[in-house]
């Protein structure tokens, strides 16, 4: 019996192996990006009220009104022009739906599309659903900046779109408004449609602002952004996710998603909203604690000689092992990850992973730290067993 052969070329999720692997052997999960810290407790309320008030059928296929029309006031200040929430915002089951829609919408089979790496895994086997073929362009640690001449050079008759996430996972870069100004000037000149990953643009450190890139004057026509509320709100099990997109750009991601998913969970979307309308001491205080573990665990992973940047968005740090005092430093990311959850206690994501170009993330793993502090200091003393 034959299978499709598109799904030879991807393998499951590694990410999601890792957390399976951390239950198997009750390790510290680092490794997927989700908080052990719990929701807060008015959106739990609005959940269960939400259920017990009978919101419990399918909602409109873009989504729960209220919930588009919220959305819609909010991105019509960030993007800077007037969004309609009857056209131009999709509501989505998570990110991961919203990027599958956003590739099927635009991408026909033969065409390409640039993804810079490192990347989420989820982007390659997306534009393969699409029968296109991802090209990757690297970004070179230990800065991550992205190079506007390289991006050009991977643009061929046959590219088609471009993929871009800011707040980045899992570098922690934010992209700054010259290499936005860079990405415009590739993606413009050469007619390609962008597709955005802002997932993390509450999450940023030291001050700094999210640039929407789809509020680029030369990009508000042709960029689909992509974002969701599970991390901003600790509700990665909701799957709530969003498309905001220009007319037709937005109609063509709206029947891709209706006819995979019809839509996302009516009694979640209606809480969402309540979410949406938390004050600002919500996120400041939010960002103050997310302040506290990525310092936490950048101290936590340099005493024991790991190297990285510190992050300036997003909550993950991409470490080089090559100088932790061990004998496992020279073995590949994978192995390493493997032994880390099996001797260590400690579950993180082999870097290998976040690329296809060979020789890229080889002596490198993703600690996440949307954790507890105990968490992150149970996971300090685990790692002390290294020195």
């Amino acid at each position: 019996m034959q299978t499709a052969q598109r799904i030879s070329n991807f393998r499951e999720s590694v990410i999601r192996m890792m957390t399976r692997l951390a239950i198997e052997h009750n390790a510290i999960n680092l490794s997927q990006g989700f908080p052990d810290f719990d929701t807060p407790l008015a959106l739990k309320e609005a959940a269960v009220k939400a259920i017990m008030e009978g919101n419990n059928q399918y909602s409109p296929t873009w989504g729960y009104t209220p919930l588009r029309e919220k959305l819609a006031e909010l991105y019509t200040s960030y993007l800077g022009w007037q969004l309609d929430p009857n056209q131009h915002v999709t509501v989505t089951c998570g990110v991961t739906e919203a990027m599958n829609s956003a590739m099927l919408a635009v991408l026909n089979p033969g065409d390409e599309i640039i993804i810079v790496e490192p990347a989420h895994e989820n982007y390659i086997p997306s534009a393969i659903f699409a029968g296109a073929t991802p090209v990757a362009v690297p970004i070179e640690a230990p800065d991550y900046r992205l190079d506007p001449e390289r991006l050009a050079a991977a643009v061929t008759p046959r590219t088609r779109a471009l993929v871009l996430n800011t707040p980045h996972n899992p570098s922690g870069r934010v992209f700054d408004a010259e290499e936005l100004t860079g990405v415009a000037d590739v993606v413009t000149s050469n007619d390609l449609v962008l597709i955005t990953d802002e997932i993390y643009d509450h999450i940023l450190y030291d001050g700094r602002q999210h640039v929407f890139p789809g509020a680029l004057e030369s990009l508000r026509d042709r960029t689909i952004t992509v974002s969701g509320l599970s991390k901003t709100y600790a509700i990665t099990g909701w799957r709530l996710g969003y498309v905001v997109a220009p007319t037709q750009l937005s109609a063509a991601v709206r029947p891709v998603h209706d006819f995979l998913t019809v839509c996302a969970p009516t009694p979640l979307q209606v809480a969402a909203v309540a979410a949406l309308d938390f004050p600002q001491d919500y996120y400041d205080s939010m960002l103050a604690d997310y302040h506290q573990r990525r310092d936490m665990t950048m101290d936590i992973l340099r005493k024991v000689g790991f190297t990285a940047p510190a992050p300036e968005g997003a909550y993950y740090v991409l470490a080089d092992y090559t100088d932790v005092p061990i004998p496992q430093a020279a073995w590949d990311s994978m192995r390493f990850a493997v032994w880390m959850v099996e001797e260590m206690g400690i579950a993180v994501v082999p870097g290998t992973v976040f690329y296809s170009v060979p020789g890229y993330g080889d002596r490198s793993v993703r600690f996440a730290f949307p954790k507890r502090f105990d968490t992150l200091r149970a996971a300090g003393e685990h790692l002390q067993r290294m020195l």
